[in-house]
């Protein structure tokens, strides 16, 4: 596969030349090859794009809302019309398989096409006032111009999640996609320039790394920013944004529990923790990072979990494997690190624990399944985010002590509970400190809920009439016709 130098700035619907003294290369996790180059946006630059929105941004929120709600279903049209495409790009640059790439496509259609249909539903409320002759109107407006900070594990679908609601809501944009990950970002631009463009400076798009970044989040004229990535840049962000009073958004790190209670169905356990383990290698901040099983089935279904994780397929993402690459080699040696140091510490792998060693691998960045035992709650595999296919599993003997190590984590984004047990379900769900509890089934949210994280996970949410809601603010018109 050839490299080719694609545009990374685009600002009131056109594509700038810009003079970037560095080219960041993009490179396929599977054969570590370049395969295109794009440009270190300028401070220049991203003035101008966020300038650009700011200057669009009035008359897109005097647009009556159902005209921006059609402009984000035309998006959606142009995306389900060069879904091959589009999912093609994304195996290519992030290396998750064409399956999982179509469907993070089909899901970024369904996403804009429901946050679409919030164009009639945003409401405020009206309340009696205290004196005569007087309402109290509580009215929802947009914050202005929204900067979207985009990770690399799921670059169309965390776009659409900040750009639909955020224009329907009458805001502008100026997104930054990953710079490991920005061409299904960008091709998606150019797409939607070509067959159903918005009004000019409406959404605009700067490519490039941590500077560029920095750059558009500290901007005086960004109302809000919005990002997913990881906890410590969410971090970053919040101190940069107070010197400007941004609101934030901001869905950051996990280390999702998965509790396996003693009257679970064992096999239907196994295989939804496992789909929430490797799914994308294991890069999605929501997988099943360390699991409780009770002490009755701990046996049983560590043996189940094993053979299941050696049964996992690993190869090129083009045809269609269980699992692909890590997306570079700084991820794959952070989850070689963790098991290496559990190992250390006294854990025992109980199946992969390493890079696969025949010739197909001999490129990329790769790393087996791998299950764990032995691990102590205090440990760091048990403890930090491991990004990447690492399950280590932990002997429980209580529902109090399974939801006590649960929640003994600076995180809190999800949470799984395997149990036939109503009252145990319920009693989880209630003690559980994260934002989301799966009961009974793997990952992977619905639109029309809320994806949101507690403690160092995040801040604000997205999804559903919440998420929504995120990307408002709140006016309050006392109108007195006491004439």
């Amino acid at each position: 596969m050839s490299s080719r130098s694609v545009r990374g700035v685009y600002t009131n619907n056109e594509w700038k030349d810009i003079e970037s003294k560095t080219e960041i290369s993009v490179t396929n996790p599977a054969t570590e090859e370049v395969i295109a180059t794009v440009p270190e946006a300028t401070n220049r630059a991203v003035n101008e794009a966020v300038t650009a929105a700011e200057a669009a941004q009035y008359e897109w929120a005097k647009r009556p809302a159902k005209e921006r709600g059609d402009f984000v279903r035309d998006i959606a049209a142009v995306m389900e019309d060069h879904a091959d495409e589009l999912a093609q790009l994304i195996v290519d640059e992030q290396g998750k398989p064409l399956d999982i790439a179509h469907g993070e496509i089909e899901g970024a259609v369904e996403l804009a096409e429901y946050m679409a249909g919030w164009d009639r539903r945003i409401e405020g409320d009206i309340v009696p006032g205290d004196a005569r002759n007087e309402s109290i109107h509580i009215l929802r407006h947009p914050h202005g111009v929204v900067a979207g900070i985009i990770p690399w594990n799921y670059p169309l679908a965390v776009f659409i999640r900040k750009l639909a609601p955020a224009l329907v809501t009458g805001n502008t944009m100026v997104a930054k996609p990953s710079e490991e990950t920005p061409l299904a970002t960008l091709r998606l631009v150019e797409l939607v320039d070509e067959h159903a463009p918005l009004p000019e400076g409406v959404f605009n798009v700067v490519t490039g790394g941590p500077d560029v970044g920095h750059a558009l989040v500290t901007h005086e004229t960004v109302d809000m920013i919005s990002m997913t990535g990881n906890t410590e840049t969410g971090k970053q962000i919040m101190r940069d944004a107070a010197d400007t009073m941004a609101h934030v958004s901001l869905e950051l790190g996990g280390k999702a529990p998965a509790i396996v209670w003693k009257d679970a169905d064992i096999d239907a356990a196994v295989e939804d923790i496992l789909t929430a383990r490797i799914t994308n290698t294991g890069q999605v901040c929501t997988c099943a990072e360390r699991i409780y099983v009770h002490s009755d089935v701990r046996e049983e279904f560590e043996e189940r979990y094993v053979a299941a994780a050696k049964d996992v397929t690993i190869g090129d993402p083009g045809e269609n494997p269980d699992m692909g690459p890590h997306v570079n080699e700084r991820e794959l040696e952070k989850t070689e690190t963790a098991v290496q140091q559990a190992t250390e510490e006294g854990a025992q792998v109980l199946t992969g624990g390493q890079r696969p060693s025949d010739e197909e691998f001999a490129t990329g960045h790769w790393y087996e399944p791998t299950v764990v035992t032995g691990v102590e709650q205090d440990m760091d595999i048990m403890q930090q985010e491991v990004f990447g296919p690492v399950s280590p599993i932990m002997e429980i003997d209580s529902l109090e002590q399974a939801i006590e190590y649960a929640n003994d984590s600076r995180y809190g984004l999800s949470s799984y509970v395997f149990t036939d047990d109503y009252a145990t379900a319920m009693r989880a769900a209630e003690d559980l400190e994260f934002g989301e509890t799966y009961i009974n089934r793997t990952l992977g949210e619905s639109w029309q809920g809320h994806h949101v994280g507690w403690n160092e996970s995040g801040i604000g949410g997205e999804d559903g009439k919440y998420g929504v809601l995120e990307y408002t603010q709140l006016k309050t018109v006392y109108h007195n016709y006491d004439q």
